[in-house]
């Protein structure tokens, strides 16, 4: 878990934005009317108040800023030397005291001016004295302007650093520029560091995460180290001292064999001696990079030597974890990031040698025994000698059974053709199945169809697919086709002649078919029921024949009614409502003497 989070740091404002913000907030959440003809007494209580509500803002705002940025005396010693190279220990204090000083200012410049102001003997003194103490408080948050401005610098600055939990596991990448850190911590990493072929590509922390054994790694890659005395180091070398310093990690120590980062082994070597202070109690593993361009047999003797001493150095860290100087295979490593060769071998040997010395770490804790008493693992002893195999009931076993009877894998169209023989033969059984379909399509109820009516079943079944054609072009067009009454068909497509000619064309009577049709069109009149008397049938007749008329004349009715309305342009209670979102009288302003015909 991470413990500082500086990314919710409050935005520093520069002093002119300070001071607008604080006097405006004044201006409205005090009152703003006063009055010569008030008793004194209240006319001191309206300007004493501004006076405290303006110091109170100031402080509530410069101690946000104050107790947000944090303490280096307080913090992890890796963020504490970690702040003091980026942005110097001395520099940030004063600046935090300078602020805390104006603070303490406009708290002294507030009570002595409310003390003057509980003397005041007229409105315009009273006033006098309020301006005074707003412009001197103003005039201290002018003074510590620059504070304020290096201050919001460093609080950007510490939003870009990555969020790095120095308390749990961690896999530290250390070595000269250019010997393919970057590259390996994009592998086992979903990070995204850019790698580049020149030295000091990486100018600052980057943090990725791995999963090993089911748990959470945090891989940090710092920046090239060169081999040069302490003081001469930049900023961006001495990042990496102080991660290696301050972090309780496993480091991996990259040596590029092939000499294509621009530095030799030697080089490489006298980095490590000098460096090797900082490796104490933790497991180091030596990783030899780039063997896809010189493996590390092919190197030379002097060079063979030298990789020799650095794997006897590392040894010493095995041996100090309470291992045996003869396992010594997790110590020096070969691999390459471009074939990955090796690439997860190095990150599992890391993960489990920093697992291995957290685990006894914490077995030598004073911690581990009051865990251990509250465990009791339990040891059955056997009673007798018969053994006890598990006991599984019948209905378990039948149930499972038919699981796997229903889960049995079903039985594809590849499968099926691996077993015939391929994907031809497949095929060839499959055109001979519909073959024999379409033979036995011409069997209708177990009889044998005769030459005519196979004939006439064929064409049926061609009209069937025209038609079907047919109606799928007209779906697919139905949108920017339009729809066309029959009474306009030009083409005589839907006449009853047409149907006769194409029925009996088929070998079919059509004039069953041209009744129905004729009734369906023509419509029926409503017969008399034969149970209804005469007068009352003939009154019922009567209204249905004049029901087309009523329907005409509640028609007019209702456009007559609307007629006047209409004429007028008045809106009705079907119209749409769009309101005025602006009102003339709200937004018009103050209007002069004079001026009351605004419409």
């Amino acid at each position: 878990m991470v413990q500082y989070n500086f990314k919710k740091i409050t935005v520093v404002p520069t002093r002119e934005n300070f001071i607008d913000i604080i006097l405006s907030r004044t201006q409205r959440q005090t009152p703003t009317v006063v009055h010569k003809g008030y008793a004194i007494s209240r006319i001191r209580q309206f300007y004493m108040r501004k006076v405290k509500y303006t110091q109170q803002n100031f402080h509530e705002k410069i101690s946000t800023i104050i107790e947000e940025f944090p303490r280096l005396d307080d913090i992890h010693p890796f963020y504490g030397d970690l702040l003091h190279v980026l942005y110097n220990k001395d520099h940030y204090k004063l600046a935090l005291g300078q602020i805390n000083t104006a603070r303490n200012l406009i708290g002294k410049i507030a009570k002595d001016y409310v003390k003057l102001l509980k003397y005041g003997d007229s409105l315009y003194r009273c006033k006098a004295l309020k301006v005074a103490a707003l412009g001197r408080m103003c005039t201290v948050i002018k003074r510590v302007g620059p504070s304020l401005a290096y201050l919001e610098q460093i609080r950007q600055h510490m939003a870009r650093l990555p969020s790095i939990d120095p308390n749990t596991r961690t896999i530290l990448i250390c070595g000269y520029p250019n010997v393919g850190k970057s590259s390996f911590i994009n592998k086992i990493t979903r990070a995204d560091v850019d790698v580049q072929p020149y030295a000091f590509t990486t100018k600052s922390l980057f943090v990725g995460h791995t999963d090993y054994k089911y748990l959470r790694y945090q891989v940090i890659d710092t920046p090239g180290i060169l081999d040069r005395p302490f003081e001469d180091r930049n900023i961006i070398e001495m990042c990496s001292i102080t991660a290696l310093a301050h972090l309780r990690a496993a480091v991996l120590f990259f040596l590029d064999i092939s000499g294509s980062c621009g530095y030799s082994i030697a080089q490489q070597a006298a980095l490590f001696q000098s460096i090797k202070s900082l490796f104490m109690n933790k497991p180091l593993i030596i990783v030899c990079n780039k063997t896809d361009l010189q493996p590390l047999d092919s190197i030379s003797e002097e060079d063979m030597k030298l990789v020799m001493e650095m794997k006897a150095e590392a040894t010493k860290t095995v041996i100090g974890q309470g291992g045996d100087s003869a396992d010594d295979e997790g110590v020096l490593l070969t691999m390459s990031t471009l074939t990955e060769d090796g690439v997860i071998a190095v990150k599992n040997a890391a993960c489990e040698r920093l697992l291995d010395q957290r685990v006894e770490l914490k077995m030598k804790s004073k911690k581990i025994n009051d865990c251990l008493n509250r465990f009791h693992v339990a040891m059955p002893k056997p009673r007798d000698q018969k053994e006890r195999p598990p006991c599984i009931p019948q209905a378990v076993l039948e149930a499972k059974a038919k699981k796997e009877m229903k889960e049995e894998k079903r039985k594809l169209e590849k499968d099926l053709e691996d077993e015939n023989g391929g994907a031809g033969e497949l095929e060839k059984e499959e055109g001979l199945r519909q073959e024999q379909e379409e033979d036995d399509d011409f069997d209708m109820d177990g009889q044998e169809l005769t030459k005519e009516e196979k004939e006439a079943l064929a064409e049926i079944r061609k009209k069937k697919n025209l038609l079907i054609q047919q109606h799928r072009i007209k779906k697919s067009t139905a949108e920017s086709r339009p729809t066309v009454p029959r009474k306009f068909d030009k083409d005589k497509k839907f006449t009853s002649e047409r149907m006769g000619r194409q029925l009996s064309a088929l070998g079919i009577d059509p004039s069953l078919a041209i009744n129905r049709a004729r009734s369906q069109s023509r419509g029926r009149k409503r017969e008399r029921s034969p149970g209804q008397g005469g007068s009352a049938g003939a009154d019922a007749m009567d209204m249905d024949v004049d029901q087309p008329n009523k329907k005409l004349r509640a028609l007019k009715m209702a456009k007559k009614s609307v007629k006047k309305r209409n004429k007028d342009a008045r809106r009705g209670e079907a119209d749409r409502v769009i309101p005025s979102l602006k009102p003339k009288h709200l937004f018009s302003g103050k209007r002069p003497i004079g001026k009351t015909s605004r419409r």
